[in-house]
């Protein structure tokens, strides 16, 4: 069986079931990707070139739909090339995100195709206008906003099926698609991640933390509002002078991943660090920006607090991460994390603006750990039950898989066919 995975940064979310499937006989694996792409062992991996282009001519509202088209051409001799060497898969998963799937029905009309559908991007009841704190786009950035749907809405009228990673995720697409996406996450390795009473984290002052500690940990991919971290950093002052031996770890880097971007010459990071400098002492804040994975597992292991706050967008690995090592997790008290958490069971809610009431659950939290004991137990078996890759996320994709095999791709016709084309 021949199996295409395409990716921008591949293996990203396919890590889980692209492994497993290596493992086994009778699998074909091949993956397009960008050049950030990374190899896996048994996939044979092609990465595409990233094209150059001046689109200062390209109206405003069409200049992403310009650059998707543009990486779709490369995906789209990348594809050509493996078409000639003698690969068809009979199966592709792919992310439309960046357009690398506009190409995918052309090529290979005879193939499954299943659609990763990550998020549906909205004018309203998401991440846009969600913060009073930041301007709302006018009427060109609805327009601007609405366009960014475009190569996903192609990719679901291809696809036979699409599989969102949570149901908030997949509620936030038109409910005329709904019925084609399934609701599988791609995993957690609650083996990898789970708590370690003897874990240990050195800091780049040479300090070392311990479970034993007071450690408040705050993870994202970047640092910035839509992950809450103004909210954070604005609960700090009150947490540092209430606890004075607590410690508190920061990861992410200082870009932009989703939300708006900040000031020109500026970064979130250093806005809202400036506007609370005055009242911490620096000595126990530690920004560790991006860190290797072993660093991250050893932060969350010695974590006795772990803030996860989000817009209602897309939920990230990092807060499953956090509860399966044995994290008590205060979550933003927002769509994404409601789905997993349950406040006084398996982790704790605070609305999102509510920035006293965060800095009272820390305080809490540091001050009598023991009292959290079940709601950390509680959210490693949580995602031990739903979200553990092996024994569950990867055998119900498997089954997906199975099912999937057996429907008939869409009709139409192949209208690119550099190596021959046979629709009969």
């Amino acid at each position: 069986m021949k199996i295409l995975f395409v990716h921008n940064n591949f293996p990203a979310q396919y890590r889980n079931i692209v492994a497993a499937l290596a493992r086994e006989p009778g699998f074909e694996l091949v993956a397009v990707g960008a050049p950030t792409s990374r190899s896996l062992p048994s996939v044979k991996l092609i990465r595409y070139a990233l094209p150059k282009a001046d689109i200062s001519g390209t109206h405003p509202f069409a200049r992403r739909f310009d650059i998707e088209c543009r990486r779709a051409e490369q995906v789209l001799y990348s594809l050509s090339s493996l078409q000639m060497s003698g690969f068809s898969p009979d199966l592709i998963l792919a992310h439309p995100g960046w357009g690398e799937t506009l190409p995918l029905r052309s090529i290979f009309p005879k193939a499954r195709l299943l659609v990763y559908c990550e998020f549906f991007y909205g004018a309203e009841g998401r991440d846009i206008g969600f913060d009073p704190e930041f301007p709302v786009p006018g009427l060109d950035g609805h327009i601007g906003l609405h366009v960014k749907n475009a190569t996903t809405l192609l990719a679901l009228e291809d696809c036979e099926m699409g599989i969102s990673p949570t149901r908030w995720q997949k509620s936030t697409f038109p409910p005329h698609y709904q019925s084609k996406i399934d609701v599988i996450h791609e995993g957690i390795d609650t083996l990898r991640m789970r708590p370690n009473p003897h874990a240990r984290l050195t800091l780049p002052n040479g300090q070392y933390l311990r479970p034993s500690d007071e450690v408040v940990t705050f993870v994202a991919r970047n640092l910035e509002p839509l992950r809450g971290y103004h909210i954070f950093m604005r609960a700090l002052p009150e947490i540092l002078r209430c606890r004075p031996n607590a410690q508190v770890i920061i990861i992410g880097r200082s870009g932009v991943s989703y939300g708006l971007p900040p000031p020109t010459g500026t970064t979130w990071k250093s806005t809202f660090l400036a506007e609370v400098r005055d009242r911490l002492d620096l000595s126990r804040v530690h920004f560790l920006g991006g860190v290797a994975y072993e660093t991250f597992i050893a932060a969350l292991q010695v974590s006795s607090a772990h803030v996860y706050f989000t817009y209602p967008f897309v939920l990230s690995w990092s807060m499953l991460e956090a509860m399966s090592a044995g994290c008590l997790v205060i979550g933003s008290d927002t769509a994404p994390v409601r789905e997993i958490i349950r406040s006084g069971d398996n982790g704790l809610l605070v609305p999102f603006f509510a920035v006293d009431e965060l800095a009272e659950r820390i305080i809490e939290a540091l001050a009598q750990p023991t009292r959290f004991s079940e709601l950390r137990a509680a959210a490693r078996h949580h995602v031990i039950d739903h979200y553990d890759a092996e024994q569950v996320c990867v055998p119900r994709m498997r089954l997906l898989l199975n099912q999937r095999l057996g429907a008939p791709p869409p009709g139409g016709t192949c209208v690119y066919a550099p190596a021959g084309c046979n629709d009969a």
